[in-house]
């Protein structure tokens, strides 16, 4: 980057400094720059020398300037004469501040003659330029220094003190110079200097002298000029002919006019405030002239009276001679009577007065405030004199002499002075004659006293004036005759009452009684009478706009609009400046409707009345928009529409619109005439009715004036004629203010209806018409356009009133529109025509991305690149288009610049702020111009792969500088800057630029600067911390986040490790906690927080951080239980003091927030939380308080709060059963429970007759459901959490209370039925299952819930569930996994539920158990059937609890048998076949395997190895591990397949005879019992043979080798089995055998005792099974001899390895003594 020249900084930076447009803001910075630059603002414009040998020799012999710069910096000498050092200086200080290539190009521009020729003609203009801000600096510190309102005074008063004793004489010497210097030519300054570069040098040097004349005016009004330096500077003005005789007065035309005029103007004004006016008036009126300076100097009098005697041919003469005359006639009245009448004979033919006001007019345009209102107070000490010295019918015109006095006292302090001034003094006595004429000539006065209103306490004195005025004048051509007059004729009385206005009755008017005198004088003419009659002013306002009402059609209107226009003028001053005034001006102020609809209506109206007419009504609508919009939409005046507005399209057409009266004015008179006073009027006055904020139906009858303003101005008005310069650009800057206000109109007062409101039609006109197009244009004026026109304006001081302010406020404007039209416009699939333009080309034939890039080099406001970045930042965001390629070749030129102001430290700062928020943008939607800022440069790296580094003009360098904590806290590093910096870094990281971030991480002392906010400390709880550094804060915790997620731990940087290592060590966690927490509970406070966003933005930082922590906590290093206990606390406690406030909708929000992060931490944290305080009665709370919000807007976070209330319960329980809480937490939750179920019924139905209606549609897909069901919705999630409330309640007291209180069971339950009969809410329906589960468990719950109705609830709908449109496949017995949510699922929840009801209701719930079992008795054979062929874990789960539920009902076989016979004896059927299944399946291992992978495939191994193993683990591709997941899948399915075994068996028990009673009971009814095995003993398993014998002895069998298998590895080292799991497997084969062995026996007695059986058959059945019994009896004698486990059917015993000490073990087993029974029973 080039270094700028070792000279201070430039002057325009010292300008833009002092004017406060820069960091340096603080008082204390502005001295120290004061300090350093006071001797260059002394020196002026000499502070630049002329080209000397000396500093030629010296830059040559400069090594730090390279060679190309002191070549190039000669010729820079050369044509502007300027010191080669300095030429240097000014050359480095242009390429720093406005060159517009980059350093790369800047080589070839030096070296190519014409490119080189063009950037010297530019440095000429910026070295023009800084002479001229040099200038600027010392003018401003003028204007300010003893100004109490201006923030730098005291360092301002400073700077002026050393100046003052030396700035006259040297910029007096610099003004005489300029004068003396003769033009440059070709010859003295080389071939550059052509006619029009002399021009151009001739025209500044005519600013200097102005600009220099201004310093030395304002000098002189602070401080006294001596005698002799007025004569020397008048004889100087003389001979300069007060600007008009140059010495290159040739060089002059038309275009310098107004810099000549300025230079005569302060030339007139430096030698009237010289003669110290204002102190002669002071010394005439204590009559002590003899202190004045000027009284003993006769010799200097005598000198300038000859010298001003030759004055007269000049205007800037006039005030001269008027001071002089003034100074003469008081000092020596007799002396210089001679003098004195020669000299105002010529001031007065100079019109001095009509000069005074054309000069003020022009100051006050062209220059700044100060100097304008230092020239009134100059020339109102000269007037206050002049009238008091001088009669006034001896200073010429009268109203010449007003218009100056009004002009003067347009300064505010002069109203004031005005009226604490005596009224028979000074410019009080134009006032009284001004009332001497009125009102017969009313314009005088009414001007007067709107001059004098400046505010509020003059207001009211300018209203009680004119309220009482009590003297009244007319002109008489003959004396009238019902007067009567004195004897000399000057004497006049009334001999009776006199309307003063001839009015009809009743209308306001003024009476003139009877008996009043008057004062009658002879005038030109006619007879003046001045009446002594008390009467207000303000009624005979009205009374005139009467007469205007009435005359308004004759030839006598435009005398009347005469008298009228003052009037309307005084009003809008009045009420303009005190509001209070307007009630009592009602009877003037509601005329002024009827007075705008006759003037408007007339052939030829006078445009100036209307025109204050409607400023009227404006300052009107600023307080009353719709009382006045009310009356005036009445007048005709607006436009209007002859049809109602419906819709877009026929606004837009205009279809029915009409322009109104001031339509037709602006087409017939105004555009022909060039003039547009009415236009500028009315547009104030809609901006005005705008910004009222009217209601909707108001709001929409000004669509006509909008859509006037959008459809014929703004896109033509730059195409009108004009008279005056300026006219246009205020024009424009009028309508962009009018649709800015739209734009910025709030949504609040809309109607709903088709009717387009003002901002959607300024947002379609804007972006599909014409007005776009027009908003384009004013936006590609481009900045050489506004600096060229700024450069022509004669302002001093850069001020807001030249054309060249007005034209950067319209692009402003335009900026701001744009930017608001893109952010408002509905989204849509199609561009519209203003996107493509904007993407495209805009005016001038440039590329208008480009347009806008090029603002980054203007200087004068910052706020026109400021909002020309934000408008590029929203184009970059939602125009699809490449930024990069639309900058083209100055691309890189253009970020040079961005990157300039940027790193620049006396920058302002909201441009530094805007450009870090546009390439933040630029990083997600810019791909190449984020890469053309980043910069990046790329090498090779040691093992091939490419590194990258920081390049010259990277935009990270000066973000890490920004970062760096050394630079923190200095002034050009404020905490905003720093935000955006952070939010720039963010991007990057959330991107995922790897390049960037490459070069960021391994930046030296990165990760320490980038946490340096987390390390620091928030102010108090009293001190809201300021919004940025919440972001901040939130930015880095971000970037810390995103940085630990996606880098692995091993390659983590060892910086960033230890800043981690650093926040655990220095309790930053906890710290960061307890600032969280209190910020919550501060929005809860107050949730109007003007750091709201920024305060949710570091909550959800926080929250992603800990989040993270959870899965990442030997990174985070978080890993103390204790800090998470605290942590989780603080977390708990915001989400409390959040969800307690349930009408705040901020604090609801963040109440969702931290419900998350709660739900979260405690799924996560749930070892730590065990100890932690109890969490119900805090959760229970919150709750209860969401519950009490809108539920629109908290159904997430109800959900969350049940999920956490769940978990809760799972880690805590409820604290030894004790918790206050539990019923109103209970009534809540079934409250819930109850509308959500309702709700869910009215959905269900609502759905259910939709698709009922779509039915007969063509369309083949199905409609889209509107599915409220969810697996974490409010109702799932609150069934959820009542079942755990269920179980945590072990009496089931609570439950039973609520239950009495609400219908929660038949909400429930009806909601339940139609799920099941629509097949809908799969996830409520398992809910609601799962609850009635629960209740089941206890006596009283399962009479609840089937005292509700729960069989008809289920029964019937159930057959929906299986029985859908597939044709004989059951989908039941389709294989997914066990655990997903399906509707199978449901129907196994079901039987459960009656297996579970019937268990705990026994013989009370018989009938509903048999009502279930023969509704469903298809699906329970098919069930039964469908295990053979099917072995997955769902299809087996349901056989279990199908097989469980008969268990229990074969309880009662004898009702069983009565209602259902045919269905028992199928059942009891399948029932063996079941076992016969289970056996052969259990009997090998291999076949199951097989089967297992031909049936299923490949997903039961994978999903069981998934079950088995941890959660979440990655499936592995090695053969063992695959070989080890299904072996534990076939695990897995034995176990399944041995539990429906041993279920099967011991319902298999209840419907054979007791072996005790069989044994020992000869009569027994053997009738009751059917034989459920076949006679036969092979171990055939295959579905074609019948069970048998044979099946219940491979049954023992196989649990007996089973037995065997799991005693061989209860030794092995690696089990994946635990030891419980192995004991509940042996006490399950136990079981198992002991009910085989038991219906063995028991169907063996029973065929032996049958006498149907044969008895060959009986002596083969007891040979079979003595012979396998024996072999049983030895086996398990073995067994029991190594120990056994119990079987679950028996009570507690002793352990069977524990041999006895008189017997063995086996003595003791029921079941060896059961078969020793049996064998001695057959053996018999």
């Amino acid at each position: 980057m080039m270094v700028q020249f070792k000279n201070d900084m430039s002057s325009r930076q010292l300008w833009t400094i002092l004017l406060g447009r820069s960091a340096l803001r603080e008082p204390a910075q502005i001295e120290a720059e004061l300090e350093r630059c006071w001797e260059r603002l002394l020196q002026g414009l000499s502070y630049y020398r002329p080209p000397s040998t000396a500093s030629a020799d010296k830059l040559k012999a400069d090594k730090t300037v390279a060679a190309p710069m002191k070549e190039f910096g000669l010729r820079i000498s050369k044509l502007l004469a300027l010191d080669e050092q300095q030429s240097v200086g000014i050359l480095q200080s242009y390429l720093q501040e406005d060159y517009r290539g980059t350093r790369d190009t800047l080589k070839t521009v030096l070296q190519d003659e014409r490119q080189s020729q063009a950037l010297l003609l530019k440095i000429a203009d910026y070295y023009y330029e800084e002479r001229m801000c040099l200038l600027r600096c010392v003018l401003l510190l003028l204007t300010y220094f003893q100004d109490e309102r201006h923030p730098y005074m005291t360092e301002y008063a400073a700077c002026v003190g050393k100046l003052e004793k030396d700035l006259v004489s040297k910029y007096r010497q610099q003004f005489e110079d300029l004068i003396k210097a003769e033009a440059p030519t070709w010859e003295t300054h080389g071939n550059m200097m052509t006619d029009g570069q002399v021009c151009r040098w001739f025209r500044q040097c005519l600013r200097e002298q102005a600009l220099l004349l201004e310093v030395l005016f304002l000098y002189y009004a602070y401080f006294e000029m001596p005698c002799t330096e007025l004569l020397s500077f008048a004889r100087l003005f003389k001979e300069l002919g007060f600007g008009r005789r140059q010495t290159n007065r040739h060089l002059v035309d038309k275009s310098m006019d107004p810099l000549v005029d300025r230079i005569g103007s302060f030339s007139s004004l430096i030698v009237v405030e010289g003669m110290d006016i204002d102190f002669l008036h002071k010394c005439a009126l204590e009559d002590r002239t003899d202190q004045h300076q000027f009284h003993n100097t006769p010799d200097l009098c005598k000198e300038m009276d000859q010298m001003l005697v030759t004055f007269g041919d000049i205007p800037h003469h006039g005030p001269v001679l008027l001071g002089w005359v003034l100074l003469r006639h008081t000092l020596s009245p007799e002396d210089g009577a001679a003098a004195v009448t020669r000299l105002g004979h010529i001031t007065l033919q100079l019109d001095v007065f009509s000069y005074l006001t054309n000069m003020l007019q022009a100051l006050s345009t062209t220059g700044n405030n100060c100097t304008a209102s230092t020239a009134r107070m100059c020339i109102y000490g000269l007037l206050s004199f002049v009238i008091t010295s001088f009669e006034e019918d001896t200073l010429g015109s009268q109203q010449h002499l007003v218009n100056a006095v009004c002009e003067v006292l347009a300064a505010p302090s002069l109203a004031e002075l005005f009226w604490e001034s005596k009224p028979n003094m000074g410019l009080g006595m134009i006032l009284d004659g001004a009332i001497g004429v009125f009102p017969h000539k009313p314009r005088p006065l009414l001007q007067l006293l709107t001059a004098l209103l400046s505010d509020k306490p003059t207001a009211k004195k300018v209203y009680m004036f004119l309220d009482k005025m009590s003297f009244y004048t007319e002109v008489y051509k003959h004396k009238p005759n019902d007067v009567e007059s004195s004897d000399d004729e000057t004497i006049w009385r009334r001999k009776a009452p006199k309307l003063i206005y001839p009015l009809g009755s009743g209308q306001t008017n003024l009476r003139m009684p009877l008996g009043v005198l008057g004062q009658a004088s002879v005038a030109p003419e006619g007879l003046v009478v001045r009446w002594e009659y008390n009467y207000s002013c303000w009624s005979l306002f009205t009374c005139e706009i009467e007469m205007l009402l009435h005359v308004v059609s004759t030839a006598d209107v435009l005398m009347h609009c005469e008298r009228v226009k003052p009037i309307l003028d005084l009003v809008y001053q009045v009420i303009n400046t005190d509001w209070s005034v307007s009630d009592c001006l009602l009877p003037l102020t509601s005329r002024i409707y009827m007075l705008l609809q006759r003037l408007t209506s007339v052939i030829n109206p006078p445009v100036d009345v209307i025109t204050s007419c409607v400023n009227c009504l404006t300052v009107l609508a600023a307080r009353q928009p719709g009382k006045v919009w009310s009356s005036l939409h009445h007048t005709g005046f607006l436009p209007f529409t002859s049809s109602p507005l419906t819709n877009m399209a026929q606004c837009i057409s205009a279809d029915g619109m009409r322009a109104g009266n001031y339509g037709n004015l602006l087409v017939l008179i105004e555009q022909p005439r060039g003039e547009y006073a009415v236009t500028i009027a009315f547009l104030k006055l809609v901006t005005t009715l705008v910004k009222g904020q009217l209601g909707s139906t108001q709001s929409r009858g000004l669509i006509p004036c909008v859509l006037l303003v959008l459809k014929e101005m703004l896109p033509t008005y730059h195409k009108w004629r004009y008279n005056t310069y300026g006219v246009r650009e205020r024009i424009g800057c009028l309508i962009l203010e009018l649709v800015h206000a739209i734009l910025n109109l709030s949504a609040e007062g809309e109607a709903q209806d088709s009717a387009p409101s003002l901002q959607a039609l300024c947002i379609y006109s804007l972006a599909n018409t014409e007005a776009g197009q027009a908003v384009i244009n004013i936006m590609a004026v481009g900045v050489d356009t506004i600096d060229m026109v700024l450069a022509g304006q004669p302002s001093s001081s850069g001020g807001s009133e030249g054309p060249g302010q007005v034209l950067i406020q319209t692009v402003k404007l335009a900026f701001s529109v744009t930017n608001n039209v893109l952010r408002l416009k509905p989204a849509s699939d199609t561009m519209s025509p203003l996107e493509q333009a904007l993407t495209q080309h805009g005016g001038h034939g440039n590329n208008l991305i480009a347009v806008l890039a090029k603002y980054i080099y203007h200087k004068h406001d910052p706020a026109l690149p400021r909002l020309a970045i934000q408008l590029l930042k929203r184009l970059a965001s939602v125009a699809p288009m490449s930024v990069y390629a639309c900058l083209g070749g100055d691309a890189s030129a253009i970020r040079d610049a961005f990157l300039m102001r940027l790193q620049s430290h006396t920058e302002d700062m909201r441009i530094k702020v805007m450009i870090l928020e546009f390439l933040t943008v630029a990083v997600e939607t810019q791909p190449g111009l984020i890469e053309l800022f980043l910069n990046l440069e790329v090498k090779d790296g040691s093992e091939g792969s490419k590194e990258f580094s920081l390049g010259k003009w990277s935009c990270l360098a000066v973000v890490l500088e920004l970062l760096d904590c050394r630079q923190q806290g200095q002034y050009w590093c404020p905490p905003l800057l720093q935000r955006s910096a952070l939010a720039f870094l963010h991007a990057l990281w959330t991107d995922r630029r790897d390049s960037a971030l490459c070069v960021l991480r391994t930046r030296e002392k990165f990760w320490e600067n980038l946490t340096t906010p987390l390390f620091g400390t928030l102010p108090s709880n009293s001190d809201t911390p300021e919004p940025c550094v919440l972001e901040s804060c939130a930015f880095v915790m971000k970037i810390i986040g995103l940085e630990v997620y996606y880098v692995h731990s091993e390659s983590l940087e060892g910086s960033l490790k230890s800043v981690l290592q650093r926040l655990a060590s220095q309790r930053r966690y906890e710290y960061w906690s307890e600032c969280v927490r209190s910020l919550v509970c501060g929005v809860c406070e107050d949730d109007s927080l003007r750091s709201l966003n920024e305060t949710q933005t570091l909550i959800s930082a926080w929250r992603t951080l800990l989040i993270l922590s959870t899965s990442h906590s030997d990174m985070m290093q978080l890993t103390e239980d204790s800090v998470r206990c605290k942590l989780f606390m603080d977390v708990l406690e915001g989400t409390k003091a959040a969800l307690m406030v349930p009408q705040s909708l901020p604090c609801l929000r963040l109440g969702s927030m931290m419900t998350t992060l709660l739900l979260i931490l405690l799924k996560q944290w749930k070892s730590e939380l065990g100890s932690a305080p109890p969490l119900l009665p805090c959760l229970s709370l919150m709750l209860e308080s969401v519950l009490q919000a809108d539920p629109r807007l908290m159904e997430r976070t109800k959900a969350k709060l049940f999920s956490c209330l769940i978990s809760a319960l799972q880690i805590q329980g409820l604290n030894g059963g004790e918790i206050s809480q539990l019923p109103q937490l209970l009534l809540c939750v079934c409250g819930t429970i109850q509308d959500e179920a309702l709700a869910l019924i009215d959905s269900t139905r609502h759905m259910t007759q939709s698709v009922e209606v779509q039915e007969d549609s063509m369309e083949t897909d199905a409609p889209r459901n509107l599915q409220t069901d969810q697996r974490d919705g409010v109702c799932v999630l609150a069934l959820h959490l009542c079942k755990e409330l269920c179980l945590a309640d072990e009496d089931g007291e609570q439950w039973l209370l609520v239950v009495r209180k609400l219908p929660v069971l038949p909400s429930v339950l009806s909601a339940l039925e139609l799920s099941l009969r629509c097949k809908k809410n799969l996830y409520f329906t398992e809910s609601a299952l799962h609850l009635l589960l629960t209740l089941a468990r206890t006596p009283q719950g399962a009479a609840a819930v089937a005292g509700a109705g729960v069989l008809q609830s289920i029964c019937l709908p159930l057959l929906s569930v299986y029985e859908g449109p597939t044709n004989g496949v059951t989908p039941a017995f389709s294989r997914r996994a066990q655990d997903a949510p399906c509707w199978p699922g449901v129907y196994r929840l079901c039987v459960c539920l009656m297996e579970s009801l019937l268990k705990t209701l026994r013989y009370s719930f018989i009938n509903e158990a048999l009502d279930f079992v023969g509704v469903h008795q298809e699906r329970i054979l098919q069930c039964l059937n469908a295990v053979r062929t099917v072995q997955s874990l769902a299809c087996l789960d349901e056989a279990d609890h199908t097989v469980g539920f008969l268990l229990q009902l074969s309880a009662f076989t004898k009702e069983w048998q009565f209602h259902l016979p045919q269905l028992l004896r199928d059942i009891q059927i399948n029932l063996c076949y079941l076992c016969q299944t289970c056996t052969y399946l259990l009997h090998s291992k291999k076949m199951l395997q097989h089967c297992l992978q031909a049936k299923n495939g490949e997903a039961l191994p994978a999903g069981r190895a998934q079950r088995g193993g941890q959660p979440g683990a990655k499936a592995s591709s090695t053969a063992d591990e695959r070989e080890e997941a299904e072996q534990k899948a076939v695990q897995a399915v034995q176990c399944s397949l041995l539990k429906i075994l041993s279920k099967t068996l011991n319902t298999l028990q209840h419907f054979t005879p007791d072996c005790c009673q069989i044994l020992l009971d000869q009569c027994m009814d053997l009738a009751e019992y059917r034989t459920l095995f076949v006679l036969s003993f092979s171990p055939a398993l295959d579905s074609d043979s019948a069970p048998s014998f044979g099946t219940l002895l491979a049954s023992i069998n196989v649990a007996l080798n089973m037995l065997g298998e799991e005693e061989k590895k209860k030794g092995a080292a690696a089990s994946a089995v635990s030891s419980e799991e192995t004991q509940a497997l042996k006490s399950l084969l136990m079981f198992t055998m002991e009910n085989c062995v038991c219906v063995l026996i028991s169907q063996a007695v029973r065929c032996l005792k049958d006498s149907a059986v044969p008895p060959r058959d009986k002596q083969r059945l007891k040979q079979e099974l003595s012979s396998e019994l024996s072999t049983l009896f030895s086996s398990l004698s073995r067994f029991f001899r190594r120990g056994s486990p119990s079987s679950p059917a028996g009570g507690p015993q002793t352990k069977a390895g524990t041999p006895g000490p008189k017997g063995p073990a086996e003595g003791q087993e029921p079941l060896v003594q059961l078969v020793q029974a049996f064998l001695r029973h057959i053996q018999r």
